[in-house]
Order: structure tokens, then sequence, then C-alpha cells
């Protein structure tokens, strides 16, 4: 294996390959049936031997790999190692919070190092490459992947995408604490028809480029090392045989050199689509689009591209091409080097769980993620003389998952965060409910407790399972068995804080906005949840998580974002012919980048230290940030922008940057945001940049809600028009 260790060696490798070896080359099949898309037979160690098979997913533990990969280098006619790969989205062994709570702490840095150690469990278990980031942009909080995602703005995407790309693969993809990223699902997929998944996608070619294509080139220039094109079709061409993009974007505009795969079976479903009438023609478009790996595909590249050769759909040189992309991602994994690097001694396995520091990690993350949506002044932090609080709902149902304990160790622990924070009180925990079904036995206990309570904290929401890969819901709010719950908590009269655990913003009945003297969004936190929970509820962490998708206030204003277009008629109360809703408002019920906090936070004196800039110059927009609570805590600022007048008409807001500051009581700092003419040019007619002359509005604010935004007023010169032909 050591004379592979450079492209020529490759290229020889290729030279000695059979057309079935090069097909297995391209053949992803799963080691095991963790169950991540229709059941189907795992893989056999004689297709390992026989090169069937180039890559496996689903696959987890360092023994099971060793013994595989050894079926592979030491078993088949040339050696060729299989590469290992997992969906791993926030976390392995340490559960962080899902992608789209984690999302809500802004915070790129943590973005970052939660996909380090993330990297770091997987590498030492055999996982060399992980189906993430997941950098679909959504507003249509119907969809479950929404759980998944980075929300609705693409300036948040772009900074995920990179932040999680460096964490996994950090400089050196040979690094053995490496691991693969792959930017999914390419592209759109968010959008898809009613919130419902797998269904069609249909949008301009102007949505596409300006909102859901800048992640995924943020993460081509970061160095992703794979991507995945969605399963949807896109304006009638389902993705996985897209040429013009997969081809003619990522690869020659973009400049992109990784590995195509495909999603689950995605080829084979080429027939249902009906774009192709059998699996050769499925592999032939598949394969000529660009996409190099088939993932469970029914045999569609092993058995379709022989037929599809003989019929002239597809030339060896493009197969050729595909088998050298998967077997360079190989040689840079370091695996034709060592292919059992990432196979971890159990003693190495141990070492890596037992980190205290991960535990800690995921603790920090699972509170910065925490948004509190609603608070009474002075309900919270609880008081520290607090005497009795009682714990009411599904909580052990709602945050379960594969890697964590049952319901009764997880009601166990949040009751001892509890005590352990509030030594002088008695903690008491009912249910009440389960997720779907009431319980008039639940219902009384749950009532005796909160009677006698001072405060009762009401977990309610969504499983973890109500959300995700096929989890679409028509009605993304609380079931009726927990709304019952809730209205019989407010009615005792006493002071109820509302945790509400959810993958995706939740359509919230007015009276619990209004009657729920808090209500906290803490998502799914993973393993340190209980701990941030408490954490926040006591005050030993003052809530600084912002929302990074509006919250609909009722599902007929889905999909509802801030970025949107002004309008000729735009909503006048007192105008009938204006662009409003007879029955509900425009507004979202919490928009973008909203959360508060225990203290008060001022912003001040917003200027700029270049008033006119042209199209070389960039400008600084500074502002004041006041601390005037008694409390330590975490602001963030948004940078919007308003093209006044343009040739093509702009979103009403455009985020530019984002950034937060940490202040004590009573101090101030000024932050800096840089202003580039890049950052003032859109997209013009022809989709390429351009900039062009005139008034900006500069809005710079805690949230999207207009009411709290600052603004003033900057020009761009008329000598600077600029058309920029930089790649899109």
């Amino acid at each position: 294996m050591k004379a592979l260790l450079d492209s020529r060696g490759i290229e020889k490798l290729i030279g000695a390959m059979t057309l079935k070896e090069k097909l297995g080359q391209l053949t992803m099949l799963s080691g095991e049936l963790v169950q991540t898309g229709p059941a189907s037979a795992p893989v056999t160690s004689a297709a390992i031997q026989n090169g069937e098979v180039g890559s496996l997913l689903n696959l987890v533990g360092p023994d099971r790999i060793r013994d595989a990969q050894r079926h592979a280098v030491e078993g088949s006619r040339l050696g060729i190692p299989l590469f290992f790969s997992l969906d791993v989205l926030h976390g392995l062994r340490t559960m962080f919070p899902i992608p789209f709570g984690e999302s809500a702490a802004l915070d790129p840095a943590l973005w970052e190092a939660t996909a380090r150690v993330a990297a770091e469990e997987c590498a030492v278990e055999g996982i060399d490459l992980t189906f993430a980031p997941m950098i679909d942009i959504a507003r249509d909080p119907r969809w479950g992947r929404t759980l998944e995602g980075p929300g609705e703005d693409p300036l948040v995407g772009q900074r995920l995408a990179r932040a999680k790309v460096r964490g996994y693969q950090t400089a050196s993809l040979a690094s053995a604490t490496a691991i693969a990223a792959t930017a999914k699902h390419f592209a759109g997929y968010g959008a898809v028809q009613a919130g419902r998944e797998y269904a069609s996608v249909d949008m301009s070619e102007r949505l596409l480029h300006e909102v859901y294509l800048p992640p995924f080139k943020a993460a081509v220039e970061a160095g992703v090392a794979c991507i995945m094109p969605a399963f949807i079709d896109l304006n009638g061409t389902p993705m996985s045989i897209n040429r013009r993009l997969l081809r003619g974007l990522v690869r020659e505009r973009w400049g992109f050199d990784g590995v195509m795969v495909s999603d689950w079976s995605s080829v084979a479903e080429l027939l249902v689509h009906g774009v192709a009438a059998d699996p050769a023609e499925a592999a032939a478009l598949a394969l000529n689009a660009g996409v190099d790996i088939d993932m469970m595909g029914k045999g569609a590249y092993y058995d379709g591209l022989p037929e599809a050769l003989d019929r002239g759909l597809v030339e060896m040189a493009t197969i050729d091409q595909a088998v050298r992309r998967v077997l360079l991602l190989k040689l840079r994994l370091g695996l034709f080097d060592d292919p059992y690097r990432r196979c971890g001694s159990p003693e190495a396995v141990a070492a890596v769980k037992a980190q205290p520091a991960r535990r800690a990690l995921a603790r920090e993350a699972a509170r910065k993620s925490m948004v509190l949506l609603t608070h009474a002044e002075g309900t919270l932090p609880l008081r520290k003389s607090l005497t009795s609080l009682s714990i009411v709902g599904p909580f052990g149902q709602i945050v379960g998952g594969n890697s964590e304990p049952d319901a009764a160790a997880r009601i166990a622990e949040l009751v001892d965060r509890f005590k352990s924070a509030f030594p002088g009180a008695t903690i008491s925990a009912a249910t009440g409910s389960a997720v779907e079904q009431a319980s008039e036995r639940g219902l009384a206990a749950a009532l005796r407790d909160a009677r006698q309570s001072e405060v009762i904290v009401l977990s309610v929401g969504e499983r973890v399972d109500m959300a995700g890969e096929a989890s679409s819901r028509a009605c993304p709010g609380l079931p009726q068995a927990q709304q019952d719950l809730a209205r019989a908590m407010l009615e005792t009269g006493k002071p109820v804080v509302v945790l509400l655990f959810s993958g995706r913003p939740l359509i919230l009945p007015d009276w619990l906005a209004e009657r729920a003297r808090a209500i906290l969004a803490v998502w799914h936190p993973g393993s340190e949840g209980a701990g941030a929970i408490v954490d926040v509820l006591s005050g030993a962490y003052n809530p600084s998580g912002r929302l990074t998708m509006s919250w609909p206030a009722d599902v007929g204003q889905i999909p509802i974002f801030f970025a949107e277009r002004p309008t000729g008629r735009p909503r006048l109360e007192e105008e009938h012919f204006s662009s409003k809703y007879l029955d509900v408002p425009n507004e979202p019920r919490f928009p973008f980048g909203h959360g508060l906090s225990y203290g008060s936070f001022v912003m001040t004196n917003p200027r700029a230290t270049k008033w006119t800039i042209g199209a070389e110059e960039t400008t600084e927009i500074l502002v004041d940030v006041s601390n005037t609570g008694p409390m330590a805590g975490e602001h963030t600022v948004f940078l919007f922008i308003r093209d006044l007048v343009s040739s093509i008409t702009r979103p009403a807001l455009e985020l530019k940057d984002f950034a937060k500051v940490a202040l004590a009581p009573g101090e101030m700092k000024t932050m800096r945001f840089t202003l580039s003419p890049d950052q003032l040019s859109f997209l013009g007619p022809d989709l390429e940049p351009v900039l062009e002359p005139g008034a900006f509005e500069i809005l710079v604010g805690p949230s999207a809600d207009p009411a709290r935004l600052q603004t003033l007023e900057l020009r761009v010169r008329p000598a600077s028009i600029r058309t920029a032909r930089a790649p899109r």
C-alpha cells in the first residue's frame, strides 16, 4: 500500500481494476441496519472481498470496522481500503443540542468546537466520514428536517457551514482525529412543497442563487470533502441528475473536486420520478451529472452501468473519473497509508468517552442555545429561597433518544439538578400526560403536586421522532393532550414556567404565550440538557440564545421569514386593498433574532467611519452596547441593510453580519462591523454580482423586528458602478 501514496499510484491502480472493481468503488452499502432509510439487507463479507463495495455506512465500533476493513485490504484482489460513514448530526457519544437548536447560539467558535468533539469521537470508533453538516435553508416549520439545519437565513447557513467543515476536517484529513464532512442536501430541499418530506421544489433561479446555494458555496470554499445531492426534483429535474448545477456550477464554477454521494437509494428512485426507464438509464444520468457514489441504490451503479456502457449512455472515462475521486478521498483520509488509523483500542475509546471537557462543552452548547421567548419581569431566575417546585409534563418521553438513558433516569437527573440548585426546596415530578395521549390519573397526580408548589415547571413539546426526516407535520404545534395539561396547570393560579422542547418553531396557542410567566425554548438539548436547563432557570447562566427562524403565530402564515421583498401595496390597517390577512396578523409571533435575557442591553450611537464609499473601499459601522441590567450576559447585535433603489427588487431586510458581546453589569463596549462593497452588491438580471450606486439604509438591532432597529444611511458613489464576474 505504501506505493499508492501519490496520484501516480492511484492512476496505476485504476489501470489495474476490472469494470466490476471500479463499480464497487462507486457503491456504498449498509454495514448494519442502523435505520436511516428503507430497510435492506446488510453487506456480506463476500461482497467486500469480491470488490463489490467501496464504502460502508451505519457500521459503528472499532472492532466491527476493523473486521470489515480486514476483508477489504487482506481479502480482496487489490486490497483497496473501505471508508466508513455515519450520520453524526449533533454528536456520537457526547450529544450536543440538535443543529437547529445550536444555531440559536449564533457562535461559530462553538459550532466548530462541537464538530471537533464529534469528529474525535467518530474517529476513535472507526468512522471516516459524516453526513453532516446539513445546511438546507428552511422557511417552513412543517418540514421535519428543520431540526437538522441552520434556520432561515443564508448568512447564518454560510457561517455554520464553514465552522462545521473546519471542526470535522481540521487542517488535514489524514489526521487520525479528522473525518470528512458532507455538505447536504444540495440544494433547495428545505423548500419542499407544503413542507412535505421528499416532495417537489419549484422556485425561481433568483431565489435559488440568493438563498439556498450560498451555504453550499461556503462549504466548498472551506474545503468540504463531500457533497450529497438532495432526493428532490428542482423545477422538474431530480437533483441527482441535475448536470447544470452539479457539474456546471459546483464542479466547474465553484471548483469542487471532491466526492458526490447520492442520498439513500436516490439513483434507483429516478425510475419512480419518471425520468429514467430502467436502472441503466438512471445510473448513466446520475453518473454523467457528477454523482460519484451510489448509496444503497439497489445495484443501480453496480448492475446498471455495464449495460449503460454497452448502450453508449456513459463512457468509461466518466466512470474512471468518479473512481479517481473516490480513491483520492481515501488517499486524503490516509487510508492507503494505514487503513486502521481510525480504529482505536478499547482504552482509547474509553478515554475519549471519559473526558469531562466534552460534557462541559455539551452543557455550554445547550445553555447557549436556549432562547427565552417570553418572560414576565421578576419570574426568572427562580429565587434561591424557593421552598417547593413541581416539574410537570412528559419530560422523560420528550427528550429521549437512542443514546440517552430511559425516561425515569432522565426525570431523576432533572430532579437532582434542581435539588442541587435549590437545596432548601422540595422538588416533585409528575408527567401529567403522555406526549400525545391524555391521562386522567396522571393529570390528577400532577395537579396534587402543582397545587402544593410555589412554581410549576411545565415541560411540553415534541418528541425527538416528531421532527427530522419523514416527520413533516401539517400543524406543528402542541398535541392536544399537552395543551389540556398546560391549561390545567395555568388554572391552578401558580406561576408556570414552560420548557418548550422541539426540533422546529412551534405554533403556540395565544393563551399559553400570554399566561405563562416564562417560556424557554430548550430544543432537544443533548447529553447535558438537564444541567443546562437548571443553569438557566436558577440564574447560573443568563440566557443569550436567539431565534434563527421566524416563529409563526398561525399555520396560515407559513412560509414566514424576515427577508421578504417589499410590495407596491404594503400592509396598511386603514387600507383594504393592501397586503395583509383578514383574520391573523402579518407579523410572526417571534421574529428572527428574538431572544430575551434577565437583564437589559441598550444600543446607542450607531455611526459609520465613512458615510460614502467607492467600489474598492470599506467602512466600519459602530454601535455602543451597554448592559444596564443586574447580571452579566451576552448580547447579540445584527446588522441588516436595505437597498433603497435598485434595478432588482431587494428584500426589505438583508442580514449582512452578526456578532456577540459579553458585558458585565454597567459595562459598555463598542461593536464594530466592517461593511464592504461586496456586501452591498446583489445578483443582477443575469444572476451575476453587481454593485449599483445610491443610498443604503444600514440597520442595527437585537432582532429583525423593525421597531427595534436603529438606522443610518450610507451611499455608494455613482462613479463606483461595478459589475463583478466572480463565480457564484
